[in-house]
């Protein structure tokens, strides 16, 4: 006799049954976890403590989520609906300034909550939230319409996304332990760099970087470097399309 195939455990799979209207909601125990994410970071999050910051026991919570892994594909999609992507023309002319305006949306959205960066890697089905849905329609829309065929305006979606989780998480990371000292990014850096510059005495094209970039706004080099980056990733997008009639 064949097995039941188990289903994979996540907040989207997961069969919602009908259920007496409970005291507390879906959508206040989201916002209240990403209050308390944004507050104390990821490892902080547990069901007994957001239950008490919502004066109700974890009981409740599991009312809406099955365990913390639910949870954090709840509050995961929930900042994917903070993200913009502008309305494509019927031409797809301007895919490049809206592509652009995407990718910074979604680094900006990452650096007002630093923690998703740890837990985008987490993620098995993050695909399947409404909002991750609707952005990625948006985006398939956008590319397909600038003449990308469908299967390459994924292919290019996932390109510009992972350019910019790649470099955001990183910059997370370096402003979650800016923050954790207590000084300014500029404070911080200006006591750094005496082991930095002794570090890289011996690599002289790393000593030169370092000795330019003494000086320098740290938020604008950290603008400048996801500029360039960006601006490369839609370059090489833009040689796939066919030429302009």
């Amino acid at each position: 006799m064949p097995t039941r195939k188990q289903a994979v455990q996540s907040v989207w799979t997961r069969p919602q049954g009908r259920r007496e209207q409970p005291a507390l909601s879906q959508e206040q125990i989201v916002s209240e976890a990403v209050r308390l994410l944004d507050a104390e970071g990821i490892d902080a999050l547990s069901m007994r403590k957001l239950g008490a910051r919502l004066d109700a026991g974890a009981t409740s919570l599991y009312r809406h989520v099955a365990n913390k892994d639910e949870l954090i594909e709840l509050v995961v999609d929930e900042i994917y609906g903070e993200i913009e992507v502008p309305a494509a023309d019927d031409t797809g002319a301007d895919w490049r300034e809206a592509a652009a305006h995407f990718a910074h949306s979604l680094r900006a959205a990452i650096l007002r909550h630093p923690w998703i960066a740890s837990a985008l890697g987490e993620l098995g089905l993050s695909h399947l939230g409404p909002n991750m849905m609707r952005l990625s329609e948006d985006m398939l829309t956008l590319f397909s319409r600038a003449g990308f065929p469908l299967d390459e305006a994924d292919q290019a979606v996932r390109t510009l996304f992972a350019y910019v989780t790649g470099m955001t998480t990183s910059e997370a990371a370096w402003l979650t332990t800016v923050a954790r000292s207590g000084q300014t990014e500029q404070d911080w850096l200006d006591r750094l760099w005496p082991a930095a510059e002794e570090a890289v005495q011996g690599h002289p094209h790393l000593r030169e970087g370092y000795t330019e970039a003494r000086g320098r706004d740290p938020r604008e080099s950290r603008d400048n470097n996801f500029h360039y980056g960006l601006d490369r990733v839609l370059d090489g997008l833009a040689t796939r399309l066919p030429p302009a009639p």
